[in-house]
């Protein structure tokens, strides 16, 4: 995936190799977290496109406020959803 941002006031910028890493993948976790949000890829697919793991990725949700539970989802799908977390989290506890 190839983030490219151009804005005038932007180009004319002079930062460093290392800061601009890091502005990209700030906007490149900003664009995954942006998608998430509405509803265009799952929490999974973010966690592949970042190289993070799925926990990861929900915890980066909390941080930009974006809910984990989809409310499109039927109860029986929120409940199977809570199961794999959990199974997720006592994965991750051994």
């Amino acid at each position: 995936m190839a983030l490219t941002i151009s804005d005038e006031g932007l180009e004319s910028i002079q930062l460093s190799a290392e800061i601009r890493e890091k502005a990209l993948h700030k906007a490149k976790e900003g664009y995954v977290m942006a998608l998430l949000e509405v509803g265009e890829i799952t929490s999974s697919r973010a966690a592949k496109i970042l190289g993070i793991s799925r926990i990861e990725v929900i915890e980066m949700m909390n941080k930009w406020g974006i809910s984990i539970f989809d409310d499109s989802l039927s109860l029986e799908e929120l409940q199977q959803e809570v199961e794999q977390a959990e199974l997720m989290l006592n994965q991750q506890n051994f």
